[in-house]
Order: C-alpha cells, then structure tokens, then sequence
C-alpha cells in the first residue's frame, strides 16, 4: 500500500509540473513574474508581444487565447511574437517563460477593438512660434488614448514642433498631423534717411518662410530705392500675423562720389583697415557700430559705411570681406603602395593656381610611380604647399568582405576589393569582375600581380527571412473605410523605420518614421491628383539586425 500510495503522489505531482509547463490561455492563474507588452489592439492588425525584461530567459510558449485561430494561436519567440486577431472581444494572453527549468506563468488580458479612423487635420500644419492650438480625437465614453508624447486626453495642446499621432483603446489611427513652427520674424527696414542725389540703396525685409508686398508692388523680399519717397512693406510669415514696416528717403544736395573700395579677399590670420578719405565727412557710421573715420575687420562680413556730407547729406557704400578658403595643404603622410594601384594627391580648394613638381597645373595629381611630389597652390594672395614621398611595394590583399546571409532567392553579388590591374580568378576559374550568388557555400578569388598572389574566400548562406514589408501597389483614398492608407503590411518587429513618397517632379509629399501611420492619398490638405508616385523604405528587422531597402511604385486611384 505505501509503493501504490508513493506512485500516486509521483503521479499527481506530474500532473501539477504539466499543468503549470503546458498552460492553455483560457486556464486562470496567478500573475507571473515576466511582464509583455503589446503593439496594437486593433482587429485584423498585427499585435506585437515583446517581453519588458527578457534577461535570463532560456524558453517560452506564448498562448495568445484565440484558438479559432488553430497552430497560429502559439508561439515560441523569446524576442517576441505576433497574433492577429480576426474578431473583437477580450482574449487572456498567456506566457510562460523558464528559468533554469522553472515554469513562470503571466496572464495579461487584451481586449481586441474596431480601429477608430478620422481624420486628425491637414498633413502638415505651420504655427508661429509661441502660439498653440489644440488637435482632437473622437470623444468616445470609457475609451482609452495615449498620444505620441504619453499624454492621454482626447485631445492634446500644440506647443512644439513634432508628428502628432494618438492610439485610441490601444489601437493607433493611421492618420498623423506634423506641426512646424515659424520664427516670429524682425522686420527693420532701418532709419528714415537724407541721401545724396545719385545714391543706390536697397532695403531689406528677408525673414524666415514669409511672403511679401511693398507699396510699390513688389512682391520680393528687397526692394531697391533711387527715388525720394515712403516704402512700406507687409510681411506675411506663415502661421504668423501680418507685419508691416516702412521708411522714408529722401534724395538731396548733389552727387557725391564715394567708395570703400573693391571686395576684399583676406588670407587666415589676416585683418583689414578700411580708411576712406573724405575730407566733407561731417559724421560717421559703420555697419559695425562704429562711429570712427576708419574701422578694423578681422571676420567675414558685408560692411556698409553712412557718410554725412557737409551736413547735407549722406553717402552709403558697401564691400564683401571675405576670408580665403585656402588652408595649409595636407597631401597626407609619406606611403607606400603597391605596383599597379595609384594614389590620387589632391589640393583642391577651389579657382586658384596650383603648381606641381613637374609644372602641371591640376587641382589633383594621380600617382603612378613612386618619388618624391610637391604641390603650391596659391588663391589670391595666400600660399600653401606640401609634399609627400611615395614608394611602391609588392603587396597585395584581395577583400570579397564579410560572410553575408542572405534572404532565400536572393541574388548577391560578390566583388573584390584590392586585386589591383592583376590577374584573378574565382574559385570556378571565371575571371568576371563581380561575380552572381545565388546559392549558399564558399566563394573565394585569387589574384596576381607584380606583387604577389593573394587569395580570400567568404561564405555565404541563405535562410527564411522572417521579416518582410509588403506593400499594395494602389490604394484608393476615397474616404469608403476600405484601402483609405497606404502603409506596410508586416508580421515582424521592425525598428529604424522610415518611408518617403515622391512624386513625378521628385518632390517628397510624404514622410514618416512610424510603419503604423500610412499615406492619406493628401498633399498639404488636397487629394493628390490620380497617378503613380515612387516610395523609398528603410528598416532593420529586429531578429537580424540586418538594414533593408526597399523602393517601388503606388498608385493613386479615384
């Protein structure tokens, strides 16, 4: 009685140890110790399970409690899972998770809803800076809504520049609204000015994304001034409220030549003194603030000088003080190469003299023998030289790169780098250039020249890619709530997301870093006219960390 009695307590303790290891979702249980987090709680989306902390893990089986969803209704990913699920309700998520053999059960419920999508605003939206507004989302009672910086109203206040995007019920809207901020603009035209007769002034109302209309009817940001009058100017920043400026100049006396002499080219290190003599000069003033007959520069800078004549009128002028670009050339430290490669020496600042030890007179100079090469360049007055001796030698490293794994039915092409002009073979005795994978195994290259033979190999494998983006090749935003967005299908963690649209001309009309919010077939507001516009991806998959790329086409139908 007691062996019978000893087998059966064996036999129910089993019994607990399979139920605590083989869990269905629906069982209850107690919290466990390995917190998940999920993606999306949308119908017919992809939710993503990934573990808060998934140090110290050795195994899992997700149970995602939909099992009219058959064998898809588990998974064993200790990076993470997904599940779609195809019908709204609350689900009981269960996770077990072992530690050195010790089962770890988390139950988290999910409740799966209808995605609520509206239209959150224009695509890209233009405040003045310092002003807010406010963007809202259906007021729907009991929901749920968190926003893209946390906040979770139903509505958000505006106040810096960034994408808005909100999750209603765990579920994001599709849709995304980009705030820009425009700098409250300083319009100075100056003071009201006495000129000479003869003199040329320009006045200038340049700000930051405005648009603007003088009185005279010019519409561009400067307007030049030969006649005695009052200039007005209304500037129209973006987002901002109209702002208006005027002067008065009047033209007097007679003509005065004055000049502060050419522009003015200064090598580094170098400073100017401008120092214009005029004898009527009865007051000073530099756009520096000085108030001197002369001023010193030593920066680059469009310096202006008002001279009052007799106390009559004034005379303006203006120069550009530029510096040279020309620094100290640096052709690099002496080197060695190997025979049949060259070295490319460069000393390329721009229009300017260079000189080269045998005379040519190139920006760059290619090295094709070894000896000693010297270089003076010279750019207005400034001067610069160097020199760099180089030797050849017979060595010679061929580089196929890494060993890659690719994608199943994916076509790789090898090339090596370091073969020089030489002789090179594959391991098949070809001799193209680049050379077509299409199948796993080592591939290796050969080569010969003057300095030697030089061999490396790499492999390459191939493997089921798990992670994929697929996209529609249309889509019809018509607002009927069937195929309204453009945006990836996926059934993967991704990370470094990003997708570009552009259109015919090349100008992006779409952007986003999220693969959740799609393209609303707008642009700045309007429905974009019926054709076929280009889209860029990129994005790494989270298993692999390898970046993919991906382009194509989508068209815009009624």
């Amino acid at each position: 009685m007691r062996s019978q009695r000893s087998i059966s307590v064996r036999i129910l303790y089993l019994m607990l140890v399979l139920a605590a290891c083989c869990l269905l979702p629906e069982t209850t249980a107690a919290q466990g110790k390995t917190p998940f987090t999920v993606s999306s709680t949308c119908v017919n989306d992809t939710s993503f399970f990934q573990i808060n902390t998934p140090a110290g893990i050795d195994s899992v089986k997700w149970y995602f409690g939909d099992p009219a969803s058959g064998s898809k209704d588990s998974a064993v990913n200790i990076r993470g899972a997904f599940h779609i699920y195809t019908a709204t309700g609350t689900y009981n998520d269960t996770l077990i998770a072992w530690r050195q053999g010790v089962p770890d059960t988390t139950i988290q419920p999910i409740t799966i809803v209808t995605p609520v999508i509206f239209d959150l605003g224009p695509q890209d939206i233009t405040l003045c800076q310092g002003s807010t507004m406010t963007l809202s989302a259906p007021v729907i009672p009991g929901a749920t809504y968190l926003w893209q910086d946390g906040s979770t109203g139903s509505s958000i206040l505006v106040d810096t520049s960034a994408t808005y995007k909100v999750k209603i019920n765990g579920c994001p809207n599709p849709d995304s609204v980009n705030i820009f901020y425009t700098p409250i603009p300083k319009i100075d035209l100056g003071k009201d000015l006495v000129l000479c007769t003869g003199e040329n002034i320009t006045l200038d109302a340049t700000a930051q994304n405005c648009t603007y209309l003088w009185n005279t009817g010019n519409t561009e940001p400067t307007q030049p001034v030969t006649a005695s009058g009052t200039y007005h100017v209304d500037v129209f920043p973006k987002g901002c409220a109209m702002m208006s400026a005027q002067v008065t100049i009047t033209f007097t006396g007679a003509p005065y030549p004055f000049s502060l002499g050419p522009d003015t080219l200064l090598c580094p290190g170098e400073s100017i003194t401008i120092a214009p003599k005029i004898p009527e000069a009865t007051k000073w003033e530099w756009s520096t603030g000085a108030t001197t007959p002369s001023v010193t520069i030593n920066q680059t800078t469009n310096l202006w000088a008002l001279v009052e004549i007799n106390h009559t009128c004034s005379v303006v002028d203006t120069i550009f003080i530029n510096y040279n670009r020309l620094k100290k050339l640096n052709l690099g430290n002496d080197t060695t190469i190997c025979k049949g490669n060259f070295l490319v020496l460069t000393a390329d600042f721009g229009n300017g003299v260079y000189r080269w030890q045998d005379g040519s007179d190139q920006a760059t100079y290619y090295v094709t023998k070894p000896g000693f090469y010297y270089v003076h360049a010279k750019i207005g007055r400034c001067e610069s030289f160097d020199s760099i001796s180089v030797a050849f030698d017979d060595t010679l490293r061929v580089n196929l790169g890494p060993d890659t794994l690719l994608c199943k039915n994916e076509v790789y092409q090898l090339r090596a780098t370091g073969a020089g002009g030489g002789i090179f073979k594959w391991q098949d005795s070809t001799s193209t250039p680049l050379y077509t994978v299409t199948r796993p195994g080592i591939y290796a290259m050969v080569a010969y020249n003057s300095c030697g033979k030089s061999v490396d190999s790499v492999t390459v494998g191939y493997h089921d890619c798990i992670c994929q983006l697929f996209f529609p090749t249309a889509f019809t935003p018509n607002g009927d709530g069937r195929n309204d967005f453009f945006r990836p299908i996926y059934r993967c963690p991704i990370y470094d997301y990003t997708i570009s649209i552009y259109n015919r001309w090349g100008e992006r009309i779409f952007y986003t870093t999220d693969p959740q919010v799609g393209w609303n077939g707008k642009i700045n507001g309007k429905t974009a006219d019926v054709a076929t516009y280009v889209w860029i991806v990129d994005y790494k998959e989270t298993d692999t960390r390898l970046p993919v790329h991906k382009t194509g086409t989508i068209t815009l139908l009624n």
